[in-house]
């Protein structure tokens, strides 16, 4: 090996080695394997194997960069082993980095949707509690109504006995007093009853409004999506509103080449207008997912198979979003689905044809919503 390539600098060797190492993962540590914002239950349920299997590949990768390195120990210099060595453990560091902004953002939205569950069972027990008050305010309306009675009774009990001895009236005079006493302590309960009923029809009422300004929010954004992709409808694109968010999705003869990733000019053209409708609509969080067909592919450079394809077809659309200056990068989440989440399961070209598609999906923040239920 060193023979042929003697005829080359060691320089332009090194470094053509060290690029097709890296490319490859080779290099212990790069695994040919996308870092992406996986959804949350994709991160629950990994199954054991895979995580095996990726144990046994690091373990592959970092004996064959031991073999390697001991080839090219004969035709690079210690410099370029030191340099090398300092490139790899740069990459080791950015892929750890990686791995905990990850899992940072998984616990977030683990959290996040824990509040959602936990507020949706209070409103439940809310709803509930509710219930109970109207019924224990007919009880205390009913009660009212027989010491108000009863106390009628005694006051013409005390009328036809005030004839009667002193020790009587006087008798008479407590019993009225403690059962006035009473009938006060009863409508005080009632009083306090009726404001807590008061405050928590106040607090539904807020929740429903901020329910209905979201809903009202997902419906205009649809509306402007729809107006500003008007050109492109009947070639290739699909807006649609669900579960409170919109869903655009691209098929791939409106953007890409078969197993290409580069953007085509038609398919630059539809995500510019929506960039404009997003750059507009500040509170609008982005989330463009990647899908691909059930069809293996088996690439040799950058892209090796249908994870990767799907990574870098949405993170291809993600960039030419962000040339909009007016959308800040945080706003958007680009991640990878492969095949795993087809919309027809069908074997056949066109059930195929729908699977290869970029979805871009957009959600309301719900800043509001969260405060309201907080303040619960």
């Amino acid at each position: 090996m060193c023979t042929t390539l003697k005829a080359k600098s060691s320089k332009t060797i090194c470094k053509s080695l060290y690029i097709l190492l890296f490319a490859t993962g080779l290099i212990p540590g790069i695994l040919p394997i996308p870092v992406v914002a996986r959804p949350k239950i994709f991160l629950v349920k990994e199954s054991v194997k895979f995580y095996i299997y990726r144990l046994k590949i690091q373990t592959m990768n970092k004996i064959l960069f031991v073999f390697v390195i001991f080839l090219l120990s004969s035709c690079v210099s210690m410099k370029k082993y030191n340099q090398m060595a300092g490139n790899y453990q740069d990459c080791e560091k950015t892929v750890q980095t990686l791995k905990d902004q990850n899992q940072a953002l998984s616990v977030q939205n683990t959290e996040l949707q824990s509040k959602i569950d936990k507020q949706l069972k209070d409103n439940q027990e809310l709803s509930g509690k509710l219930d109970e008050t109207n019924k224990k305010l007919e009880n205390l309306s009913l009660n009212n109504q027989r010491l108000n009675q009863t106390n009628s009774d005694l006051e013409e009990q005390l009328k036809s006995l005030k004839v009667g001895s002193s020790a009587e009236i006087t008798r008479l005079l407590d019993k009225l007093q403690q059962t006035q006493a009473d009938l006060q302590k009863r409508e005080d309960i009632l009083k306090s009853a009726q404001n807590e009923l008061e405050q928590r029809s106040l607090k539904m009422k807020e929740l429903e409004a901020a329910l209905q300004q979201k809903d009202e929010a997902v419906k205009q954004l649809r509306q402007k999506v729809m107006d500003a992709l008007v050109g492109f409808n009947n070639k290739g694109l699909t807006i649609q509103e669900k579960n409170g968010k919109v869903y655009v999705s691209l098929d791939e003869q409106l953007l890409f080449k078969t197993g290409q990733w580069e953007v085509d000019p038609k398919g630059q053209q539809a995500l510019s207008n929506l960039a404009e409708v997003l750059g507009q609509n500040p509170d609008i969080n982005v989330l463009v997912e990647g899908h691909t067909d059930n069809v293996l592919m088996r690439g040799s450079g950058e892209v090796k198979d249908n994870w990767d394809l799907s990574v870098m077809r949405a993170t291809a659309v993600t960039r030419i979003l962000l040339k909009n200056k007016a959308i800040e990068p945080k706003r958007i989440t680009s991640a990878g689905r492969g095949e795993f989440f087809p919309i027809d399961n069908a074997n056949t070209p066109e059930a195929r044809k729908k699977n290869r598609r970029t979805e871009i999906i957009l959600t309301p923040r719900l800043d509001e919503i969260f405060r309201i239920l907080e303040n619960n």
